[in-house]
């Protein structure tokens, strides 16, 4: 037990496979582990080592806990939430991440969180403002909003946008419907300019 905890690092998550080099009983020196505080059990067989403040346990990072369960680094985390922040009054709040990747489907809570896994033949390593566009309108059809009304708002916020990004990411990674309804509001506002 004592070898098991020595390669046990605060702040650190862990998957049981990654701890049974480390012991012999591996299952009986999580659960003990477990017991006295140090692994918080966050999902079947992923364990989190808390960094401790002055204010308790610091909680995971999000990215850290997807990364080790998905035993990759290729992912993109996203929240329906950060349309809202595209200007096109949007107001919906939602009580899941998605996890765009190229391994895992499906809905799993981790660390008391839901989280969306869906397969993607590709996305970016960063969001900007013009992916988070082409990746609302790709999921317009899956939100709570009037999708009139963003398609209308979106025309007359075209002008808070990089047209060239925008362009680029709706040919790298918008669907069939995501391209045809930009180029035409795009098409539309060079007519009137």
């Amino acid at each position: 037990m004592d070898l098991l905890r020595e390669h046990i690092n605060q702040g650190e998550v862990y998957r049981r496979s990654d701890l049974e080099y480390y012991s012999t009983a591996i299952d009986r020196h999580l659960a003990q582990l477990t017991k006295d505080g140090t692994l918080i059990k966050l999902n079947q067989g992923l364990y989190y080592s808390p960094k401790q403040s002055k204010f308790g346990a610091v909680p995971p990072d999000d990215r850290q806990v997807v990364a080790c369960f998905l035993k990759d680094e290729d992912f993109l985390l996203i929240s329906p939430n950060t349309f809202n922040s595209l200007g096109l009054g949007l107001t919906q709040l939602y009580n899941t991440t998605w996890v765009y990747n190229h391994k895992r489907k499906g809905e799993f809570k981790l660390n008391g969180k839901t989280f969306e896994f869906k397969l993607k033949s590709s996305f970016p390593k960063n969001i900007t403002r013009e992916y988070l566009l082409v990746d609302l309108l790709n999921n317009l059809e899956n939100l709570a909003e009037d999708q009139t009304q963003i398609i209308n708002k979106l025309a007359n916020n075209l002008p808070n946008f990089n047209t060239e990004a925008l362009m680029k990411s709706t040919q790298q990674y918008g669907t069939g419907k995501t391209k045809r309804t930009l180029k035409l509001i795009l098409r539309n506002a060079l007519q009137h300019a």
